[in-house]
């Protein structure tokens, strides 16, 4: 057997000790939520009591909700531009489609802080200014917000996922004088489907930890958590704080494993996955 030379060994010490500074923070959390004492720094003794505290405090649960209500009709819009802006770029190339990559390129881009800025004054112009109350909602506006980014996503994962397959079904179908609608119906969206699901399972974890324009757009009463965590520092982080972040770093571990799933069971592979996923 070839010895490894030492830089080798010193690499994949070195690559592993930063995988543990990486993670660590996140096993602090997990641990953390099983801590009885009244702060999230303070250890007491191991139980379940914030997880049990989660159920008694409406403040939390309306943070929640609102966050997964948001999430769920973030993901469903996003994933429905997304989609169609995919397979058009995939499947209807030109200057048009260099154009509109390069726009989403920018959304994608372009910091947090800088569309949060902008968001504020131009939701507060439509429902305030021009009376348009759907622009006074706070979901509504939340959504807005965090679907900004998860179309770009969204766009890129189906344009990757179309690009790479052969157009000969759908001119197959067109032969057969479908039309284009049907052919749109039974062809090219089920050779999507997996990319679209995809798509909308990343949306969803996107949404669940947008705080910088959430914090920007929100209004009183529908307060996500982010933000909710957030305000809480200048009191104290509680256990019941990390005990929702372990719950909701579980739902984005399963959406992501159920990403992998979907694509797996789609003839994919690692690579394949991996590129479709990171819209490559």
């Amino acid at each position: 057997m070839k010895q490894r030379s030492w830089s080798d060994v010193a690499l994949n010490v070195w690559g592993v000790a930063v995988l543990v500074f990486l993670f660590l923070p996140i096993l602090v959390i997990i641990v953390s939520s099983f801590n009885t004492g009244r702060l999230l720094v303070a250890w007491d003794s191991f139980g379940f009591d914030a997880f049990g505290a989660i159920l008694t405090k409406p403040a939390i649960q309306d943070a929640v909700m609102v966050s997964i209500q948001t999430g769920l009709i973030a993901a469903l819009l996003a994933t429905l531009l997304g989609t169609l802006a995919g397979i058009a770029m995939a499947r209807h190339p030109g200057r048009w489609a260099f154009w509109f990559i390069g726009l989403l390129l920018l959304v994608s881009v372009t910091p947090e802080i800088v569309d949060a800025v902008a968001l504020l004054p131009w939701l507060v112009f439509l429902g305030q200014d021009l009376g348009i109350g759907l622009f006074d909602d706070g979901i509504a506006r939340l959504v807005i917000g965090h679907s900004l980014f998860s179309v770009a996503v969204v766009s890129y994962i189906v344009r990757a996922r179309l690009i790479g397959l052969e157009e000969q079904l759908e001119e197959a179908s067109a032969d057969l004088y479908a039309r284009p609608l049907t052919t749109f119906r039974r062809v090219t969206l089920p050779l999507a489907m997996p990319a679209v699901l995809a798509g909308f399972l990343l949306s969803f974890t996107l949404s669940l930890d947008n705080t910088v324009i959430a914090a920007f757009v929100q209004v009183s009463g529908t307060t996500p958590w982010p933000v909710y965590v957030l305000s809480a520092l200048r009191s104290g982080l509680r256990p019941e704080i990390a005990a929702v972040s372990t719950i909701m770093l579980l739902l984005t571990l399963v959406a992501l494993a159920l990403v992998a799933v979907v694509l797996r069971r789609a003839g994919d592979s690692a690579t394949q996955i991996a590129r479709t996923m990171t819209g490559n």
